[in-house]
């Protein structure tokens, strides 16, 4: 059914697909969905069906208050899932009773009951394909060994009024929560040995791991006999890098399969044969030499032999799946403001591009008998959409699944705009244009830059619609400048420990070319971002007059301040060097340093529990604007992190900037939201 959906009321009750997990016999298709919970203030996340052959309309299979998540198949076909729900059958006093716990769905159908639970509640699960051994990771107390004395562990901190964290080592904090002092566990259990019984009793297998494996997505051998993880190390100066390491189910010996303090090994993927794990290697750069890069390698899980199977590729996979023969892998990798499906055979290192639409793909879940390939498709037109693919064929045309609340209309068209920036690269945009721009009635424009900044604009976003804006007679401009993924290592070395001034150009250039067209009208323009965006929309502000109004959101805005403050210092010396040694790094790329500059209206947002941008950006910016007497108002959310989340935050997010724009670019009078 297609909806209108563009009204702010109605754009945050839409249910969004958020993954594809496939059963082992191929025949059903699960997908996480968010939706408004019942009382409109929150996302849930509850489990949906998918008809891989498309023919039935998708079933809901889980329903609570609490949401549900995390699907994993046991071989038997019943279904693993994480969820908060309240467990009837618990005991009195329960300490897991309000935490994530496993709970496991019947193939036949029937009520889900909960299978394994820990006093630090359970997040990742994994399951063994052939054995059904179930890996999961739940967090535990430092020197408490079982689920009592973890438990007694937490009560005694909780009664003595103890909220205090001593850390050792960094990080400290991730995005918008604190870390420690409960530390990630790795555990293993048999499936359950009847349609009544839980898990076998788990066995830690990382008894002692600190911080090992923090940020860990483990997988587990077909047999269940191996267990696979990145493993957290600390370094010098505190940089962290990440191992492999492979871990015994039954004993718990571990051993390293892959450790280079230069380099990161994250997201196994083990073949189906059991003997090579796929994962990605990602560097993180040199200040002023080379920048980040990321690749797939190939590793024996016996011998620890490593091998890159794509030689002097550029292509940052995002992710992958071995086929079920195990004699290729499939990939997605940012391509020219793409992200298509590709076909990896690694004995031969031929690369297939299997999809040649503009679809960015993700999900990718291959069927066992070989002869599909489901993934989500989404584009700027298109919200993540379930589909099968044909895996033999190049370019062929994905077939959509039906899916909750799908397809959706947009209200425009989307276009690409093509420039040439001052050095003669190549600057390529998305433009989402109203249905009513033309010649006769060209539209204002907003020009967004993305966030990242090693990212690209090739896919849907619910948090940043463009849509939402040309429902109201906006076209946005969505190009890829220096830094962005998808054109190869020279667009990023373009930027590389500099960033302002070269991404600066390449979106002047953009913006130039967009308003050569006669649908689009130069006169009226805005800038907006968020993250990097936000860092560029400041430089921006200090730098140019052109545009009517800017909207900086999560925003950096004093270099210096900032290195020390964020969760993830070690990033920027990578990129930077150290403030102390390489100050002048750190002072050519600061917007804050173009402040007197600023002449252009401008709204400020940030969220205080955001932790990768710290309020202090915010802060500092707001004051600095307030003290020049710029035109400036600051949209603050106390509870809201690096994005906003919770629905009534949304619509005033919206409504604000509508309000702010429809002043400064449309010559509107100011209108204050409602509940603001």
């Amino acid at each position: 059914m297609v909806r209108s959906w563009f009204e702010l009321s109605d754009y945050v009750t839409l249910r969004r697909v958020g993954g594809l997990r496939l059963s082992p016999d191929g025949a059903r298709l699960v997908a996480p969905v968010s939706e408004l919970k019942p009382d409109g203030k929150s996302y849930g996340t509850s489990l949906w069906e998918i008809d891989p052959s498309g023919a039935a309309e998708p079933r809901r299979l889980t329903r609570s208050a609490e949401g549900e998540g995390a699907p994993e198949f046991l071989p038997d076909g019943s279904l693993l899932f994480v969820s908060k729900r309240p467990d009837p059958t618990a005991e009195p006093g329960d300490a897991a009773a309000d935490k994530p716990a496993l709970w496991l769905l019947p193939a036949g159908g029937g009520e889900a009951r909960r299978v394994a639970s820990r006093p630090g509640g359970i997040s990742s699960v994994a399951a063994a394909r052939d054995a059904g051994t179930v890996l999961f990771t739940a967090e535990a107390m430092p020197g408490t060994s079982g689920a009592e004395a973890d438990a007694e562990a937490r009560k005694a901190r909780e009664d003595a009024g103890v909220t205090a964290i001593l850390h050792e080592t960094a990080p400290i904090r991730y995005w918008d929560h604190d870390l420690g002092p409960a530390e990630p566990r790795l555990f293993a259990a048999a499936p359950p040995e009847d349609a009544s019984a839980p898990l076998g009793e788990p066995r830690d297998l990382t008894p002692e791991p600190g911080a090992g494996l923090r940020f860990s997505s483990p997988a587990v051998t077909p047999d269940g006999r191996t267990a696979v993880a990145e493993w957290s190390v600390m370094g010098a100066r505190g940089r962290r890098h990440s191992a492999l390491v492979a871990l015994d189910t039954a004993t718990g010996e571990r051993r390293t399969l892959a450790e280079d303090p230069e380099y990161d090994f994250s997201s196994p993927r083990i073949s189906p044969d059991g003997r090579t794990v796929a994962v990605i290697r990602s560097y993180d750069g040199e200040p002023g030499t080379e920048p980040r890069s990321a690749a797939l390698v190939l590793i024996d899980l016996e011998t620890g032999e490593r091998r890159d199977p794509i030689p002097g590729s550029e292509a940052w996979p995002r992710e992958f799946a071995w086929a079920p023969d195990s004699a290729a892998l499939y990939f997605t990798a940012d391509d020219a403001g793409r992200a298509p499906v590709f076909r990896l055979d690694p004995a031969t290192a031929e690369v297939t591009r299997l999809t040649g639409d503009d679809g960015a793909y993700s999900a990718l879940q291959p069927a066992p008998d070989g002869t599909a390939l489901y993934a989500l498709r989404d584009s700027w037109d298109e919200p993540p959409t379930p589909v099968r693919l044909d895996p033999a064929a190049e370019g062929a045309e994905p077939v959509r699944l039906p899916a909750p609340d799908l397809p959706l209309d947009p209200p425009g068209r989307l276009t690409e705009v093509h420039a040439t920036a001052d050095d003669g690269t190549p600057i390529r945009s998305w433009l989402v244009l109203p249905a009513e721009a033309s010649a006769e009635s060209p539209a204002p424009l907003l020009l967004w830059v993305h966030g990242g900044p090693y990212a690209s604009f090739n896919g849907w976003s619910w948090r940043w619609n463009p849509w939402l804006m040309a429902a109201r007679g906006y076209a946005v401009l969505l190009p890829d400048p220096a830094l962005s993924t998808g054109y190869g290592q020279d667009m990023l070395r373009r930027a590389w420990s500099t960033w302002g001034p070269r991404v600066f150009a390449d979106v002047m250039a953009a913006t130039d070319a967009a308003i050569a067209r006669d649908d689009i009208d130069g006169t009226r323009t805005a800038m907006m971002g968020g993250s990097f965006g936000g860092y560029m929309a400041n430089w921006i502000a200090g730098h140019t007059d052109r545009f009517k109004a800017i909207v900086t959101h999560a925003s950096l805005w004093n270099l210096e301040a900032f290195v020390g403050a964020t969760d993830v210092p070690p990033a920027w010396a990578a990129e930077f060097g150290h403030p102390d040694t390489s100050p002048e790094r750190y002072r050519a790329a600061s917007p804050h340093r173009g402040a007197d500059d600023i002449r252009t209206p401008m709204l400020v947002v940030h969220g205080d529990k955001d932790y990768r941008v710290p309020i202090g950006e915010g802060l500092s910016l707001w004051w600095d604007l307030v003290r020049r007497e710029v035109d400036a108002k600051f949209l603050y959310y106390p509870d809201e992190n690096h994005w906003v989340l919770r629905p009534g935050n949304i619509k005033v997010w919206y409504e604000t900037i509508w309000a702010f724009l429809d002043h400064h670019v449309l010559g509107k009078e100011w209108r204050r939201p409602e509940l603001l």
